[in-house]
Formats: C-alpha cells, sequence, structure tokens
C-alpha cells in the first residue's frame, strides 16, 4: 500500500458513518477508530448532518420516501456507479422490477469495483444518490415498491 492508497483510505474512514476500519493486505494490517459519540448526542459525522437530517434530504428522483418502501443500503462505503461502464445502460431504471440477488450497481471502494446485489425483489419507485457520488455505510442508494402477494 503507497501513501496515496493510505490517505484515500483514511478520507473514506473519516466520511463514513463507521467506528472503526481494520484493513490488511500485502502484509500491511491498518486499524482506523474514532471516539464514540456519547449516547444523546447527534452524530455529526455525516457532513454536519445527524442521521435524521441525512433520512430527510430530498429525493434524487423517483416519488418521495414513505417509511413502508423498503431499501436498498450500500454495503460500504464508496463511489456510486449505476452502469458497469460510463457509456453503458444503468444496471436498473426506475419502473424495473428488480429480483432478489440482482445486481444493481457498482460501489468503487480502494479501487474496486464492488458489484452491489438486491437483497429483497421490488419495483424501482426512487434513486436517492447520483452517478459517481460518494456514499456511506449503510445510506439508502434505491427505494423499492414491496412486492404485492
Amino acid at each position: 500500500m503507497d501513501l496515496s492508497e493510505l490517505r484515500e483510505l483514511i478520507e473514506l474512514f473519516e466520511g463514513a458513518a463507521i467506528s472503526e476500519l481494520e484493513y490488511e493486505a500485502e502484509g500491511v494490517r491498518i486499524r482506523l477508530r474514532k471516539e464514540q459519540t456519547p449516547v444523546g448526542t447527534p452524530d455529526m459525522s455525516l457532513g454536519g448532518e445527524s442521521p435524521a437530517a441525512a433520512d430527510k434530504a430530498p429525493a434524487v428522483l423517483g416519488q418521495e420516501k414513505s417509511a413502508e418502501q423498503p431499501i436498498i443500503p450500500a454495503p460500504m462505503v464508496g463511489v456510486f456507479y449505476q452502469s458497469p461502464a460510463p457509456d453503458a445502460p444503468p444496471f436498473i431504471q426506475l419502473g424495473d422490477f428488480i429480483e432478489e440477488g440482482q445486481t444493481v450497481c457498482i460501489i468503487e471502494a480502494m479501487k474496486l469495483m464492488n458489484e452491489v446485489r438486491s437483497p429483497l425483489s421490488g419495483k424501482l419507485v426512487q434513486v436517492l444518490v447520483e452517478n459517481g457520488e460518494p456514499v456511506e455505510f449503510g445510506q439508502p442508494l434505491f427505494i423499492l415498491e414491496p412486492v404485492q402477494t
């Protein structure tokens, strides 16, 4: 791991809503830890917003968020991409029916492209982030309309 990769890892960690990260590669082990926020104190690790404020962020595409609608969260910190390549169509589009296990986007972390698969099925009704935007661990990426049974 060179110095630029270490800086990138630290920047991603500092901007993430996680308190600890351990990374090991090529015989190098790095452990990063943040101080815990006391109970009852707003978590300001989301760029000055509390998690409640981040949850109320305006929609990017689609309809307004509903408490009943399931979300697909970011499984890691990184950069969100809707398609496998800049000139390729997005993995999913508004109105598409998403199957559990289907690839819905890519998150780039530490120069690795990680496919994100849907943990559930449903109709895509909202995309909450823009292509090329940094995302946090657990940040909602998509809102689905539940499958009617």
